[in-house]
């Protein structure tokens, strides 16, 4: 497939009003701050688009937690959170549907674009979601790159989060494919920041090991949880304890690879109470 400049200005044009406000979580200091009056020069606005690992849930699918709700715990105040991440998209349908479009109209000079995508576009049997990793998943990541640099922001990719995945002898397996090494290949190419969430999530895992990583995911037993009566057992969605660990791991990298200055990176050897999470 080929996305051309026309289909990408096409797609940005058409915005639907109703999404300008799909999907954004903001920490409540940052509006207080800003007083409905415009942010202060000094905040800085990161914005991610992703997928169901990373998006704010609803009350209704409680204790299941994105880790991009857990983020803004790790980050000085002065960095805003606004969480696009939704449910089910891939970097292809998240693009068709608008969501990008809705991001770039409000993204400013200074700002950040996370991008993480993968779970769904591995999907190649669903025209509106899969994409081919050594064609059409770069072809739409270099659109989120491009945006936010057409914009003055700042992208950064991220590699998909591992799945709990262990084989017989209790080693933690890849489930990505070829997806991640396509998003390392496209930010060495780009110049783009690589935050390398599947390697180091593939490692978390592997050192919780089978049975300590159930409380990461959304393992629950029956009667555990009122909106899962009969229990629960997904491998690929958190709870606020595994969203919380791997947003640490993210602000980690952010850090370490100076994405972030130092200043702007808080918490990570402290240990967040899962009561923290709210839906």
């Amino acid at each position: 497939m080929s996305l051309s400049r026309r289909h990408a200005a096409a797609s940005l044009a058409a915005v639907p009003l109703a999404l300008a406000a799909t999907g954004t979580a903001a920490t409540g200091t940052a509006q207080a701050r800003s007083g409905g009056r415009g942010r202060p020069r000094a905040e800085v606005t990161v914005y991610l688009a992703g997928d169901s690992t990373a998006a704010t849930k609803a009350a209704s699918a409680a204790p299941e937690t994105g880790w991009g709700m857990a983020l803004p715990f790790f980050l000085a105040d002065r960095l805003r959170v606004a969480n696009h991440a939704v449910n089910g998209r891939s970097s292809k349908s998240f693009y068709d549907e608008g969501r990008l479009a809705t991001i770039l109209t409000a993204i400013r000079p200074g700002d950040f674009l996370f991008i993480q995508f993968g779970h769904n576009d591995e999907k190649t049997d669903d025209p509106a979601r899969g994409t081919d990793p050594a064609t059409t998943y770069p072809q739409y990541l270099r659109l989120y790159v491009s945006g936010a640099r057409d914009r003055g922001a700042r992208p950064v990719l991220l590699t998909s989060v591992e799945r709990r995945k262990f084989d017989a002898a209790g080693t933690a397996r890849p489930t990505h494919g070829a997806y991640p090494d396509a998003v390392r290949s496209l930010a060495r190419a780009e110049g783009v920041p690589l935050i390398d969430v599947q390697a180091s999530s593939i490692a978390l895992w592997q050192r919780l090991g089978p049975e300590g990583t159930k409380g990461c995911f959304n393992w629950l037993d029956p009667g555990e949880s009122p909106n899962y009566p009969d229990g629960k057992q997904d491998n690929t969605h958190f709870q606020p304890h595994g969203a919380i660990e791997v947003a640490r791991l993210v602000a980690r990298e952010l850090k370490a690879k100076g994405v972030l200055a130092p200043s702007d990176v808080r918490r990570l050897d402290e240990a967040i109470p899962d009561s923290w999470i709210t839906w």
